[in-house]
């Protein structure tokens, strides 16, 4: 047994927000929409692809945001985003220096922790 690779990441967000996914996760980080199965469509929540990435949105009646746990996004344009978010009043905190990356965390509309980063070498 051998595990071949990662399909998917889960975040969970409240319920009834899709909409306010849509322009966090679409319009500003980018991420296309994808159709879920009908038999899923009706748990709510979004299912999103960016090239490769493929990002679950699970609506949770008991929603929590992640404050440690998170995803951590590589991009090709990480200045652009960054001026992007912050004109959004999205939050921005730089973290220790990784070695071969530019880095930063932000949060999404309800406080899950993500991070942005490109590759620098």
């Amino acid at each position: 047994m051998a595990i071949l690779a990662l399909d998917h990441v889960q975040i969970a967000i409240p319920e009834n927000q899709e909409d306010a996914a849509r322009k966090f996760y679409i319009d500003l980080l980018g991420f296309e929409e994808v159709e879920k199965p009908l038999v899923l469509k009706e748990r709510g929540g979004l299912w999103l692809r960016a090239g490769k990435v493929n990002l679950h949105l699970g609506a949770d009646e008991r929603f929590q945001p992640d404050l440690k746990a998170h995803p951590a996004f590589l991009c090709d344009d990480l200045s652009t985003l960054q001026k992007a978010l912050a004109a959004s009043g999205y939050p921005m905190q730089h973290d220790a220096h990784l070695k071969g990356y530019d880095r930063f965390f932000t949060e999404d509309p309800w406080g899950n922790r993500i991070e942005l980063m490109s590759r620098t070498t």
